[in-house]
């Protein structure tokens, strides 16, 4: 029976070390005189990532609806251009889940101007948090269009002008609601997750062309579209969100940049983030040694982390709901 036990363990170890050795970890891409395209771009995390890149002297292009907030971003992007660069702020006004021709347009506008796109960084979407009774049928339908179906309409848009090149990055901007189905977000949720299986299916096309997709999950963010997300927000969703805390979209954004610059294929956000994107890995492409030893290591004990984490959620749902049953009591 030990010698069972002791001959099983050397094969898994030997099948895991061969795994290992064989993952393809991805050279550094560099930044100086890159051509970075950011879809939503005039603020919050997209904005961040505008101001890092082109503080690492990367050409930058910001795309998004307002025109005016498009020229106040520009302004405030390149006050951060590293020292002896004068390359201007390309802003190109287009809604990315309108019209897959205007996108497309776009991206050729932006691309005459600062060459082709190295870095895509999809960040143009929002959430409307309200519970499913609460939502219209067209609040799921913009939902969708703008976070899964925006998203496609850029990335095809770059991927011709990267094929060419043999080389690039893409960055899905997904959420941890996009990683675990939370109370008041039954229309946001399934359009993060859509971005797993785009992004999973892309990378294994693209993979041979050398282009690498990051899928992001960052945690709330203090920006303008979480403020505008908090009118109306559920109680219930105000209080389980509150167990990962807020973040600062500089903190949000150099993490998203550093992990796509190394091909990374997940990226997260503090320690929730960690125990998230080894929770819902399943069969995410793996470009880092760590991560994939992380990803085997912690399967069991995050798991039963994750039921403690469900409990909680359950509960605070459910004491919610007495007290709403007993407050209707009362004014009845």
């Amino acid at each position: 029976m030990e010698y069972c036990t002791i001959t099983f363990l050397f094969i898994v170890s030997v099948l895991i070390l061969t795994f290992i050795w064989n993952i393809r970890v991805p050279k550094k891409m560099k930044l100086d005189g890159a051509h970075v395209l950011i879809t939503g771009g005039s603020s919050g995390i997209g904005k961040e990532i505008a101001k890092l890149v082109i503080s690492r002297g990367a050409k930058v292009t910001i795309m998004a609806r307002n025109q005016q907030r498009l020229a106040e971003a520009k302004e405030e992007i390149e006050k951060c251009r590293r020292a002896g660069c004068t390359e201007a702020v390309v802003c190109v006004v287009a809604d990315v889940a309108k019209d897959a021709q205007l996108v497309e347009k776009g991206v050729h506008e932006a691309e005459s101007l600062n060459g082709p796109v190295h870095m895509l960084v999809n960040c143009a979407g929002f959430s409307i948090s309200r519970t499913f009774d609460d939502l219209k049928p067209d609040d799921f339908k913009r939902q969708m269009d703008v976070n899964y179906l925006g998203t496609v309409y850029a990335t095809k848009a770059v991927m011709p002008s990267m094929k060419t090149l043999g080389c690039g990055r893409i960055v899905f901007l997904s959420s941890q609601a996009g990683q675990i189905g939370m109370f008041g977000y039954t229309g946001y949720s399934p359009a993060k997750f859509a971005l797993t299986g785009l992004a999973q299916a892309l990378q294994m096309e693209v993979k041979p062309y050398n282009i690498y997709v990051t899928l992001s999950f960052p945690p709330d963010t203090e920006t303008p579209g979480y403020a505008a997300e908090l009118e109306g927000k559920p109680k219930e969703t105000v209080l389980i969100s509150e167990t990962s805390g807020i973040f600062q979209p500089d903190v949000v954004a150099k993490t998203i940049i550093e992990d796509s610059l190394s091909g990374r294929f997940q990226s997260w956000v503090g320690s929730d983030g960690f125990m998230l994107a080894c929770m819902t890995c399943g069969m995410s492409p793996v470009t880092s040694v760590v991560d994939a030893i992380s990803q085997i290591g912690t399967a069991s004990i995050f798991r039963l982390v994750s039921l403690f984490y469900l409990t909680h959620f359950d509960g605070i749902v459910s004491k919610c709901k007495k007290a709403r049953d007993a407050e209707e009591k009362k004014t009845s």
